[in-house]
């Protein structure tokens, strides 16, 4: 409040002082001035101007062409610039003034209609200089009344209140003035009034084909006491010369019956036509408030580097981030756009640019050098959205994800652990077997342990239990959970994927029809996914023949049927193991090789129709997946395994999310299994990741 106090006296007394220099000043070298402050505000006001930037882009600029955006954004900040100049020179308005430099159009629509009786609303958008409308509507030689809210500044209002009283204008404040509104309108006189700028009250409105929240006052009393309604555009011609543009008598229409209906139909309505005058004067209008703010509809991008492991965890996120909105009532539009540099040079060099790319950049930089970076499709297609989120997976793709997000002022979501710092991103979901520096094992040591003596290196010897403390945040030690201390970065336990009840059930309905699912056994079900080579691991037909023989002689104990699903990844004489092993099998329900039969929702139906998921080790995410399905999951064990991988595996295999076991003892794992029936254990990946939406969304 003080802060408040003190900025209302430095801003009325730096009004006046201006004021009373300006009034002395040539008027066109007045605006001049004014251009050049706009230049100056726009230079250092960042984060309005990469919003207006953004709001441009997305509504009136060619959106293949980044340079366009950025003029009109400098011609807007320098209109407003010579609208705060204008201000000043209010006290020297005068009849004179007028009818020197301000010509009306259409002005027969006024006389129109007040020939109703019934008073007219001269309604505006914010654009122009609205203190010089609200005199100039004032001097038209009939009466006219203007509707203020009242701003943060007291002093600063009383004095704009009092350059417009002393020049004819009458006013009536929002909070206070309804009733007074109604009166005016009923013994036929006018008000001005702004329809844009809703806030969280406003009426959703599609503007430039999205939506955006609308103030409802003037419709509402339009439709309640008939009162005319006149569209004005307020455009400057050259210097102190303006042309107001009077739109034809806006009648309000009543066809649904529906008071809510027809309150949003004719909102439509005007927002037509000011769409028309936007887009043929732009930089007119204020658009550094964030115009989308309260919509409720929302666009989601993907950027995908074409792996199929990372597209799948960042469908994952956008599935959560889609029903977290859903619950406030927003309706989310995902987007998926597949991106490839030029060269191997260009993706470094990204990474080299967005490290050094502050938070609020605008003016097109980014996409410039993206257009340069990216195949053309690549580039097209990132332009052809205009995303409110953006969500990546994988190195490759975080420098578009942050240089895209900061055009657009959108949220920026990264998963894995990117390039470039983690600060550059509004939520960063790293899985805990990435360990990201600075959070992970080795900050957890150095921190509490200064002698650099980690117990996860000497666990046997100091925990002859074999529990140690930096591995295991559920043990003695509950202050250690691993968990990052940054705000904007959760760590999961593992991939991010879709898997759900709802999901499964979709799923197993689509194998079920895809004519790949044979009759099975009335026993429970065992589901074998076989994954395919990595860097360091490799898959032999011999381990693939001795772990199909003993899925099989557990299906033999039990009555089971198998459930068996290759990846592209697999290699041909694995393939052609698994083929010999279950071809002929009566046990076996489905055999999909994916290098040749393969099915949207093989994976998927599988894991939906399996009580038992057997998986080879080497896939993340499909592990993963499994673990989420809420079935118990038996992984065959592998040294030749990346240190991430290990992590992985070792991470899941001690919070019981999966049994890792080396493929001998398979056969005994899943027989104990069926036997006990424990209680299955999920990851709570989904919460997490929930808590950390609720700090940006």
């Amino acid at each position: 409040m003080k802060q408040n106090s003190i900025a209302d006296y430095l801003s009325c007394i730096v009004f006046k002082v201006v004021s009373s220099f300006v009034f002395f000043l040539p008027l066109n070298f007045s605006l001049f001035c004014g251009r050049r402050l706009g230049d100056f505000i726009c230079f250092f006001d960042r984060r309005h101007r990469a919003t207006a930037y953004a709001n441009i882009k997305r509504t009136v600029a060619d959106g293949l062409d980044c340079a366009s955006a950025s003029r009109i954004t400098r011609r807007a900040y320098r209109a407003f610039g010579q609208n705060l100049m204008e201000i000043a020179v209010i006290p020297r308005i005068n009849g004179k003034y007028l009818r020197k430099y301000i010509r009306i159009e259409n002005l027969d629509f006024v006389r129109e209609a007040f020939e109703r009786g019934k008073g007219v609303i001269f309604l505006i958008v914010h654009e122009g200089n609205w203190e010089l409308s609200n005199i100039i509507c004032a001097n038209l030689g009939f009466p006219f009344v203007l509707f203020v809210r009242d701003q943060g500044f007291p002093r600063l209002n009383a004095l704009l209140n009092a350059y417009r009283l002393r020049l004819g204008a009458k006013i009536i404040h929002k909070d206070t003035g309804i009733r007074q509104l109604v009166e005016v309108l009923q013994e036929n006189q006018s008000i001005g009034m702004t329809v844009d700028q809703g806030g969280r009250k406003g009426y959703p409105v599609e503007f430039f084909g999205r939506e955006a929240s609308m103030s409802t006052g003037a419709v509402k009393l339009a439709l309640k006491h008939d009162c005319a309604i006149i569209p004005v555009f307020y455009r400057r011609v050259k210097g102190p010369y303006i042309d107001i543009i009077l739109d034809q008598v806006f009648t309000v229409t009543r066809k649904s019956g529906s008071p809510d209906a027809d309150l949003g139909d004719n909102l439509r309505r005007l927002f037509v036509i000011y769409e028309k005058y936007l887009r043929q004067y732009p930089h007119e209008y204020l658009w550094t408030y964030k115009i989308y703010k309260y919509s409720k509809e929302k666009e989601l991008l993907i950027i995908s580097d074409s792996k199929t492991g990372h597209l799948r965890q960042s469908e994952g996120a956008s599935g959560i981030v889609k029903r977290r909105l859903e619950k406030d009532g927003v309706k989310t539009r995902i987007l998926i756009r597949e991106i490839k540099f030029r060269s191997r040079f260009f993706e470094i060099f990204s990474n080299f640019i967005s490290a050094f790319c502050g938070k609020y950049p605008g003016g097109g930089a980014a996409m410039r050098y993206l257009r340069y970076a990216l195949t053309p499709e690549s580039w097209r297609g990132l332009m052809d959205s205009k995303p409110d989120i953006v969500v990546s997976a994988g190195s490759s793709t975080s420098a578009v994800n942050y240089l895209l997000a900061r055009e657009y002022q959108a949220k920026s979501i990264v998963l894995m652990r990117p390039v470039i710092s983690l600060k550059k991103f509004d939520l960063a979901i790293i899985p805990r077997h990435d360990y990201p520096e600075g959070y992970g094992l080795a900050s957890f040591c150095q921190s509490r342990w200064p002698e650099g003596r980690c117990p996860a290196s000497d666990s046997q010897s100091r925990w002859p239990e074999g529990r140690c403390p930096a591995s295991d945040s559920r043990s003695k030690w509950p202050e250690d959970n691993l968990s990052c201390r940054k705000k904007n970065v959760v760590i999961t336990e593992g991939a991010l994927n879709l898997i759900d009840t709802d999901y499964l059930k979709d799923k197993a309905g689509g194998l079920e029809k895809s004519g790949l699912l044979k009759e099975l056994p009335r026993g429970p079900r065992i589901g074998l996914l076989i994954g395919g080579d990595s860097k360091k691991f490799r898959l032999h037909p011999e381990t693939i023949r001795f772990l199909c023989g003993q899925v099989k002689k557990a299906a033999g104990n039990f009555n089971a049927g198998v459930l068996v699903s290759t990846s592209r990844r697999t290699p041909p004489a694995v393939e052609e193991a698994i083929e010999e092993e279950f071809k002929g099998y009566p046990g076996c329900g489905a055999l999909v090789i994916a290098n040749r039969n393969n099915h949207p929702d093989a994976l998927g139906g599988i894991l939906g129709l399996s009580d038992i998921i057997v998986s080879s080790p080497e896939s993340i995410s499909m592990i993963s997946e499994a673990a989420c399905a809420g079935k118990y999951v038996v992984v065959f064990d592998s040294a030749d395994l990346s240190a991430k991988h290990r992590r992985f595996l070792d991470n899941f295999s001690r919070r019981g999310y999966i049994y890792l076991k080396p493929v001998e003892e398979i056969f005994g794992c899943i027989e104990r299994l069926l036997k006990e029936r424990p209680a299955v254990s999920l990851p709570e990946d989904v919460l997490m990741v929930n808590e950390g939406l609720g700090k940006i969304l």
